[in-house]
């Protein structure tokens, strides 16, 4: 029986994923499916690169804006939810594009991942938390996650490697289920033949364009009101500690509104964080991959993805 298709476009941060995808589902009558974590949350549209209301009007999009910045979204239920809209992307005769930067939810989606099957133990997770709580220093959480993510290294160096050092909740699920089980977590992944016939497009640019396309896009986050949008989410009552807001850009801003940091500061803070980011990412899917077609979007025309993925299609 032949495999229902699907195309996934994956990429670091501020490569031109977003652009492709929109441009390659209105030729191809596709619907774009978010695989990126940070574009859970409604509210946080800024400091994401969420696309915006015109885009989205164009072509559909799914699992954007799904969750408020204090609900979690697990793996498992993530990993059913996409695949219920790819069946129905499907079922309305479209193709579906998956469009992100968030390995293992892409990985989960794709590849028949099969989270680990640990049943939450809240005493635990609090037991883990208040441990890297207690060695920040003074205000500085950021020093606890350090410290936490250090442990999760010493005790599993590759899902430390794949797991962002800010993302709190990852890094102590991780932990939780290592302390459960007795094995680390990066051995419980279980995994399948993926579901789908699937055309893989990565997009990359040399070192430094991308890092030129990253501060481009961190000015223009402050220029279009991310100062803003924290102020925001922190006077409708969302901690600053939320996992949610430990994404890149909203736990500086969130010192910046409290007086701890300077505009600038800020903006050399997430400049350096996310060069860290698209290194990790860069850990998911690499460019010795058969699997992948790796394409620079400054020097590919649309119309050549487009025949690659027709053409792949057919086989």
């Amino acid at each position: 029986m032949t495999k229902p298709p699907v195309v996934l476009i994956i990429g670091p941060t501020a490569v031109g994923k977003t652009e492709l995808a929109l441009r390659l589902a209105e030729k191809m009558n596709g619907e774009i499916v978010s695989v990126d974590s940070r574009l859970f949350y409604r509210g946080m549209d800024i400091g994401t690169a969420k696309p915006s209301n015109e885009e989205m009007v164009h072509v559909p999009h799914h699992l954007i804006d799904i969750v408020d910045p204090d609900e979690t979204l697990s793996l498992a239920v993530f990993q059913q939810m996409a695949r219920d809209i790819i069946t129905g992307i499907h079922e309305r005769g479209r193709l579906p594009f998956l469009v992100g930067g968030t390995g293992q939810y892409i990985r989960a989606v794709t590849e028949g991942w099969s989270p680990p099957e640990v049943t939450p133990n809240s005493r635990m997770r609090d037991e883990i938390e208040r441990l890297a709580l207690s060695h920040a220093e003074g205000v500085k959480e950021e020093r606890g996650l350090e410290w936490l993510h250090d442990k999760l290294k010493i005790l599993d160096p590759e899902a430390a490697e794949k797991i962002d050092a800010r993302n709190f909740r990852r890094t102590i699920r991780a932990l939780e289920v290592i302390f459960t089980t007795g094995r680390r977590f990066s051995e419980q992944r279980g995994q399948g033949d993926s579901p789908y016939q699937l055309v893989t497009i990565g997009l990359n640019r040399p070192r430094e364009e991308l890092y030129q396309r990253v501060d481009e896009r961190i000015e223009k986050m402050f220029a279009d009101g991310l100062l803003n949008e924290v102020r925001g989410l922190l006077e409708r009552g969302y901690s600053s500690m939320l996992p949610s807001m430990s994404a890149i850009g909203y736990r500086e801003c969130v010192s910046v509104v409290q007086g701890q940091m300077t505009v600038e500061q800020a903006k050399v803070e997430m400049r350096r964080l996310t060069r860290v980011f698209v290194r990790r990412q860069a850990n998911w899917f690499k460019e010795s991959d058969p699997q992948i077609k790796w394409f620079n979007p400054s020097q590919v025309q649309v119309s050549e993805v487009e025949d690659f993925i027709r053409n792949s299609l057919k086989k």
